[in-house]
């Protein structure tokens, strides 16, 4: 997660504002290798993350479903993104999406679930 959180701060805070304008082709190939990146963070989350569920016996609440979710739709808006890099709106969809999957981790590790 450190990766997928951790690499969107730095993209926005750094990367963006120093390479935007002359350097848009620069940009673009880093948000992409970024993307793709982000994809296979969250598949080794994915697989982690049922592991975990499975040894907690956590597949039938409410806040592991949600945040699953979530997961699901992250996926979605990357790759959206990643077709539509333009759509800047995305980047922020991502980033508030993937605050909520932290939080519902967190929940998840530490108790008492929220929705549940």
């Amino acid at each position: 997660m450190a990766l997928f959180v951790g690499g969107q701060l730095v993209l926005v805070i750094a990367i963006v504002p120093t390479l935007r304008g002359a350097h848009r082709e620069q940009l673009r190939a880093i948000a992409r290798r970024f993307g793709w990146a982000s994809l296979a963070a969250l598949a080794v989350l994915i697989v982690t993350g049922s592991a975990l569920a499975s040894h907690d016996h956590l597949w039938d609440t409410t806040t592991l479903q949600v945040k699953l979710g979530l997961v699901v739709a992250a996926g979605a808006l990357i790759l959206w993104h990643m077709r539509s890099p333009q759509r800047h709106a995305l980047e922020g969809l991502v980033f508030v999406v993937s605050l909520a999957i932290v939080w519902l981790g967190l929940a998840l590790a530490h108790g008492p679930l929220p929705f549940d």
